[in-house]
């Protein structure tokens, strides 16, 4: 082939090449810029100063934050996983929807994504188990929380109060929400269940364990089923000893303990009697009251006040401490310590209807009794300080019994019984002791149950209910309020209502010293692992404008 060497077939020029513009024939070649490589940086105006002011001498600097979002970005924050999952709940549930961290996938089943009504049906049947046990508001939410992200639903609110629960789930934010909702009907007290349903959702946050959907479902069912530790007979047993234990505890002797326990075991079979032909609790807690204060009133009735010294009020306040709702004021304060105020409230008028139902029945008591001429005296109280190595066993043996009728778990009942020695001892140190006053002394020993307890169950991973409840029993003002259901039954109101009122405070010394020593654990007891980022993030103040 021919080379050409026609001008046509010449490449251009590099000007020619590099610019489209050709001026046309007649007009001059525009003039070269001076800058062959022009940049769009901005030249700053003459007379105007780039150096930053000086702050004015009255500025303090508070905070070192940056005013924006600094280069490296923001810190996120980190929850290890060798923090319990209930703290690492309660962390996100305490942030807010825009600074909560994505969900770490732990169960991968389904290459499709999670089945959202399923993870929602599974979260709400583990939040009712808990709710009906008795577990605190936060506690639930921060399960049905750890259940919902363990399989991956980002962008979820569980929402529980004192009968109902829900649970809304977002799937991205031009979609609708989807809300499931689950009504909890039926409490019982049951904690190996409830330890049981702690398990599982321990299991199901363990990226080491493999927990599907159905095994899951496999495993609830299983513990719906599963029956009762202890049979009926050891309950009312347990009942008895409880009442026993009680009154040999505020000064009884071994008669008054054969009085108490015959009491206690009658008002439990005659509860259980009601409770068959399907009466509401209010009757029941009426009925059970009654048989204690009628041996204490028979007892009177038998012998001189004198020649009892006080032992027949012994009895009945044994009675009391095992009908006392110390289970249900403690979770309805911890709930309104931790602001959930409506379920708080709720918890609270349950515990004043059970109270006005045990003052009821043992005032008809009374009043019969006064109609017989039985010498009550509110002034012959029984001397509960003086033996203190009996006292210690028997608050051992009060927290034992305690731990049965909440159906414990057999491996904790020595623990919990052991903390509520350690209770009474620190109790009895303040105030037989110190003469430091009963409701200081209360609150104290209930903080170290609630440290303790909080210990024990953070270390196990499970709930700290089994741990401290049963161990708050030697503590519970069996003696004020039965002095001043007395002093009531007799018209002396203000001596009465003195009583009670000194009975309300020290149930709600038990109730904030133990919710103060869990938080006290948690400030200061950090699990193995725990970093700074991980430690719960509390409710910010209310102010007052």
């Amino acid at each position: 082939m021919a080379e050409s060497d026609g001008p046509e077939d010449r490449k251009p020029p590099s000007d020619e090449a590099h610019s489209a513009f050709t001026p046309p024939l007649g007009v001059p070649q525009p003039p070269e810029p001076e800058d062959e490589h022009p940049t769009s940086e901005f030249a700053v105006p003459e007379g105007v100063s780039t150096e930053v002011p000086a702050p004015p001498p009255s500025y303090v600097q508070t905070s070192n934050l940056p005013a924006f979002t600094p280069a490296e970005g923001v810190p996120v924050l980190r929850l290890t996983k060798e923090t319990p999952w209930q703290d690492r709940m309660r962390t996100l549930l305490r942030m807010p929807v825009g600074d909560r961290p994505l969900p770490e996938i732990v169960q991968r089943h389904d290459v499709t994504g999670p089945a959202v009504p399923r993870v929602l049906d599974l979260t709400l049947r583990i939040g009712e188990l808990l709710l009906a046990g008795g577990e605190g508001a936060e506690d639930v939410e921060a399960a049905m929380f750890a259940v919902s992200h363990a399989y991956g639903l980002e962008r979820c609110e569980p929402n529980v109060t004192f009968t109902l629960i829900s649970i809304s789930h977002q799937p991205s934010l031009v979609e609708d929400p989807v809300t499931a909702s689950r009504v909890v009907r039926r409490r019982g007290t049951d904690y190996t269940r409830l330890s049981a349903v702690f398990d599982l959702v321990d299991d199901i946050t363990n990226e080491d364990e493999d927990v599907t959907l159905e095994e899951a479902y496999r495993r609830l069912a299983a513990i719906r089923r599963n029956r009762h530790p202890y049979p009926g007979w050891a309950l009312t047993t347990a009942s008895g000893v409880l009442a026993g234990s009680a009154a040999v505890l505020v000064g009884g002797d071994f008669v008054v303990f054969l009085a108490a326990l015959i009491g206690a075991m009658l008002g439990d079979r005659l509860a259980w009697l009601c409770a068959g032909r399907g009466l509401p609790e209010f009757y029941q807690f009426v009925v059970a009251a009654m048989p204690p204060a009628a041996m204490g009133v028979a007892l009177t009735v038998a012998g001189s006040e004198l020649a009892w010294n006080g032992q027949p009020s012994a009895v009945i306040t044994g009675g009391l401490f095992a009908l006392l709702p110390g289970r249900a004021l403690v979770a309805g304060v911890q709930d309104g310590l931790t602001g959930y105020y409506i379920t708080a409230a709720a918890r609270l008028l349950e515990v004043m209807y059970f109270f006005i139902a045990i003052v009821i029945g043992v005032l008809i008591v009374l009043y019969l009794g006064f109609q017989l001429d039985a010498p009550l005296n509110p002034d012959s109280t029984p001397v509960a300080g003086g033996r203190p190595v009996v006292q210690i066993v028997v608050s051992v043996s009060l927290s034992l019994a305690f731990a049965v009728l909440l159906q414990q778990e057999r491996r904790t009942v020595l623990m919990v019984s052991l903390n509520g020695g350690v209770a009474w001892v620190v109790y009895g140190a303040m105030h037989h002791t110190a003469g430091i006053s009963p409701v200081a002394s209360t609150a104290v020993a209930a903080g170290v149950v609630g440290l303790f307890g909080q210990l024990f169950s953070r270390y196990q991973f499970s709930s700290s209910l089994p741990y401290v409840t049963a161990a708050i029993g030697p503590l519970l003002p069996g003696s004020a309020t039965y002095f001043g259901l007395l002093g009531i039954a007799q018209n002396h109101l203000d001596r009465g209502l003195a009583s009670l009122s000194k009975a309300v405070a020290l149930a709600l010394a038990i109730a904030v010293g133990v919710n103060l020593g869990g938080e006290i654990s948690r400030l200061f007891l950090k699990a193995p692992g725990a970093t700074r980022g991980s430690a719960r993030r509390a409710a910010k103040r209310t102010r007052g404008f």
